[in-house]
């Protein structure tokens, strides 16, 4: 008898979110977002970086360039949620 073991990709189901909670995918934003508030942005940040879901998806799932992700990943990385913020200047 043998046995073929086949190497397979398990995704988790649930991550350590920004804040420590759990995190699943039915916790994320819905696709159709357009107000991106911190807590957002950290926690699709969070779901990618611990393999919930794959950038790509994450990039399609909320139409977002790979610019406007990266800056998120970085800002979140360098600055944790304070660098997720957005001001707005009042020209």
């Amino acid at each position: 008898m043998s046995l073929s073991l086949k190497t397979r990709r398990v995704e988790p189901l649930f991550v350590v979110g920004p804040n420590g909670e759990r995190l699943s995918v039915a916790d994320l934003p819905p696709p159709d977002t357009r107000r991106w508030v911190i807590r957002r942005k950290a926690e699709v940040v969070a779901a990618v970086r611990g393999g919930l879901l794959t950038r790509a998806d994450a990039l399609a799932r909320w139409q977002l360039s790979e610019e406007e992700f990266d800056s998120w990943g970085f800002a979140f990385q360098r600055h944790g949620l304070a660098g997720l913020r957005t001001t707005q200047r009042y020209d």
